[in-house]
């Protein structure tokens, strides 16, 4: 999906969840600056994640483990730092569940790599969700009544 006219931020953060979905340790830490951390809302063991390899080997334990699957629905990029946010969703097709997001990505100066990720969860996890229910349902953990559908949003994994 990474087009000539793509800002380089952009291309990086969806080489990245092609590298997470792929499973793929060494496009992972391509990604990274070496001493890059991601940081997670509370809940998850052994967080935040501080290093590149942590990083990458955690989301290959994800889709080893939970055959994870990501899917980027919106991204901002700043025009005027090196950051930028995005909305995924986690398919988490083992368990049947999926989880909706964001993540506020920092971007090194120097190299152009990620050196720092904070994810904010939009809610829990919820399970049986092979397919996401019906607009305005809240069965997922979605926003009330916002048309997921209707503004182009994956409604389930196979979609990706």
């Amino acid at each position: 999906m990474n087009t000539p006219d793509m800002h380089p931020h952009e291309a990086l953060i969806r080489r990245y969840f092609d590298a997470c979905n792929a499973a793929d340790y060494g496009a992972l830490m391509r990604c990274f600056t070496p001493d890059a951390i991601h940081y997670f809302p509370p809940g998850l063991p052994e967080i935040p994640w501080r290093s590149a390899d942590t990083i990458a080997r955690k989301w290959l334990w994800c889709v080893e483990n939970l055959d994870s699957q990501w899917t980027i629905e919106k991204v901002l990029v700043s025009h005027d730092s090196n950051e930028a946010v995005i909305e995924w969703t986690h398919w988490k097709r083992k368990t049947g569940t999926a989880q909706r997001g964001d993540e506020w990505y920092v971007f090194d100066d120097a190299t152009g790599l990620i050196k720092e990720i904070r994810a904010y969860y939009a809610s829990p996890a919820v399970k049986d969700t092979a397919e996401l229910p019906q607009v305005g349902s809240t069965h997922m953990g979605e926003l009330v009544e916002f048309d997921y559908a209707g503004r182009g949003y994956h409604l389930n994994w196979k979609q990706t």
